[in-house]
């Protein structure tokens, strides 16, 4: 569901930026107060993890579509909402620049329709009233599955009304949001199977982990390295080999504007549209998750339908950009995290002068 720069005007692109910066603002500032040393590391190793679990895209039987993790709310569950929220605009950031995956100008749009409705409003209005009540097994699944589709259709449905309010008349609006409502729900369950398999994982083995984020609570005196350990090396696992399986078939969104418009891409129009190209075909050091001369072949085999794409794509610039991404990742959320604990303290020095 990440949006390209061709789908959005430089309005709605720019009100979108605007509001993921509010949103952001205000992240920091609770993230700032609030913050448990602990999850510094945490926050790192966890947006690592969604930026390598991203690369897989899954199939979605009898429609020719793929989907992907979205990662909000597992970010939520294990960080709160905060620090998910920034974890996951870290997380897009690097895909974005240095990968070119999703536009620039729509860098806003997409840390918003992947971010905000899933840890602002699927995990404190779903997800935590349901486990509230106490945690179980059932009442795992039952509120990542709820809070994740929950999530996802929001996320879908905001991508369509921000094509619509783009002027996009190549995606008309019926037939465009009832295409993108149902592939995502195909999605949102296997988000909702994932975000369950992690966070039963994870409970099992650090329950107050979850339970005290939940309740907005510090983690306290436990140790939580085996969880980051375990995290490390499912991203090196995730990112290096499994991403080699990713689906070869278009994700959600391309599928719906292919069947909406009979094409999986829009031209860039506007001379901003063209300058962020520019910019972003600069910063991109491995564009679509790969060397960019393996993407220029690639292109050409694709312009005179050469052959098909072999499955699994055995290539080490996909393992190579799995690895990149991740650390890239792991620094920036890091930096982001230990930054916000250095400010906490100096509060705190201020208050007690």
């Amino acid at each position: 569901m990440h949006m390209a720069d061709a789908l959005i005007s430089p309005v709605v692109g720019g009100t979108m930026w605007v509001a993921t910066i509010g949103v952001a603002a205000y992240s920091i500032k609770k993230v700032k107060n609030d913050i448990d040393e602990k999850k510094v590391p945490l926050m790192g190793v966890m947006g690592a993890f969604v930026f390598a679990a991203q690369m897989i895209n899954f199939s979605i039987p009898g429609t020719g579509s793929s989907g992907h993790l979205g990662g909000g709310l597992l970010l939520a569950i294990l960080l709160g909402p905060y620090a998910g929220f920034l974890t996951m605009a870290s997380i897009l950031t690097i895909q974005c620049l240095f990968f070119a995956d999703g536009g620039l100008l729509a860098l806003g749009c997409n840390i918003f329709n992947l971010g905000f409705y899933t840890c602002f409003l699927a995990y404190p209005l779903i997800y935590k009233r349901i486990t509230n009540k106490g945690y179980s097994k059932k009442r795992i699944f039952s509120a990542a599955m709820i809070s994740a589709i929950i999530g996802l259709q929001l996320g879908a449905f905001s991508v369509v009304i921000e094509t619509l309010l783009s002027g996009k008349t190549e995606l008309p609006f019926s037939s465009f949001v009832l295409l993108m409502q149902p592939i995502h729900l195909a999605i949102g369950v296997v988000e909702g199977i994932v975000v369950t398999s992690i966070v039963s994982f994870v409970w099992k083995m650090r329950p107050e982990l979850i339970e005290n984020t939940n309740l907005g609570q510090p983690i306290g005196n436990i140790s939580i390295k085996k969880v980051i350990i375990s995290f490390a090396i499912m991203t090196l696992v995730v990112g290096g080999v499994l991403s080699w399986f990713a689906s070869a078939n278009p994700d959600g969104l391309e599928w719906a504007m292919f069947k909406s418009s009979g094409k999986e891409e829009l031209q860039a129009t506007t001379s901003i549209h063209k300058t962020m190209e520019e910019i972003q075909d600069k910063t991109a050091i491995l564009p679509d998750y790969n060397f960019k001369a393996t993407e220029a072949v690639n292109a050409e085999s694709t312009d005179v339908n050469v052959s098909e794409e072999a499955w699994p794509s055995v290539s080490a610039g996909t393992s190579i950009s799995g690895f990149v991404g991740g650390i890239l990742t792991l620094i920036l959320a890091s930096i982001i995290g230990f930054m916000l604990s250095i400010f906490k303290k100096k509060t705190k020095v201020e208050r007690v002068k």
